[in-house]
């Protein structure tokens, strides 16, 4: 992952620790019922599942599930902006895994999420989870993409927000047209990131060429 922040804010910081916050509900899993349900599925595929490297299979599945589907808790710490810094603040190549709600196939990539700070800055690693915390749910690319954007406009208040997704998706990679190496890129601008064009073309150009 690279971290852009193009000053130094300086000056004493004081920590404001916020509740745990989650961008859905956690959702209540049966991992037995998920382990009977994966030995049934597999099968019907016309899998043996007394086959020594499958008898665990099942398990392993409901594991792995549980896993992609579960939002970490997240506490949000913001710090005052003492410096009145205003230029854009951006995480780079973020990786994130996310779930297909059509097929449950698996889609991977980096994201760029990026903000205009106002009165409050985030503590950087929690752009990252914010990433995290929207990916680990059944979704489609584009919806993401937005509830990443609103959700850092709503609980931080900046000017402008960015966010900026690319991933490969094994709905089109491993089914379908099959198509190998083919990546989608989405994005999502709101306030001053979207209204005016010098900083949205430095948002772009920041996410298309990190600073390494």
């Amino acid at each position: 992952m690279t971290t852009i922040a193009r000053a130094s804010s300086g000056g004493a910081i004081t920590v404001s620790e916020l509740p745990h916050l989650r961008a859905a509900p956690v959702p209540t899993i049966d991992i037995a019922a998920a382990e009977r349900a994966a030995a049934d599925f597999l099968r019907a595929m016309g899998m043996d599942l007394t086959d020594p490297s499958l008898v665990a299979t099942p398990a392993r599945m409901a594991r792995a599930y549980a896993d992609l589907l579960t939002p970490p808790a997240m506490t949000l710490t913001t710090f005052p902006n003492d410096a009145s810094y205003d230029e854009l603040v951006l995480a780079c190549d973020i990786p994130f895994t996310s779930v297909c709600e059509h097929h449950l196939l698996a889609f991977s990539g980096t994201a760029t999420v990026g903000y205009l700070p106002g009165p409050r800055l985030l503590g950087l690693s929690k752009l990252a989870r914010i990433v995290e915390i929207h990916s680990r749910r059944p979704q489609i690319q584009e919806r993401m993409t937005t509830q990443i954007a609103h959700w850092l406009d709503d609980q931080l208040k900046p000017r402008g927000v960015g966010v900026v997704l690319r991933a490969e998706h094994s709905c089109m990679t491993l089914r379908g047209v099959r198509a190998h190496g083919s990546t989608t890129v989405t994005s999502a601008l709101l306030g001053t990131v979207r209204t005016d064009e010098r900083t949205r073309n430095e948002f772009l150009a920041l996410s298309e060429r990190p600073i390494r």
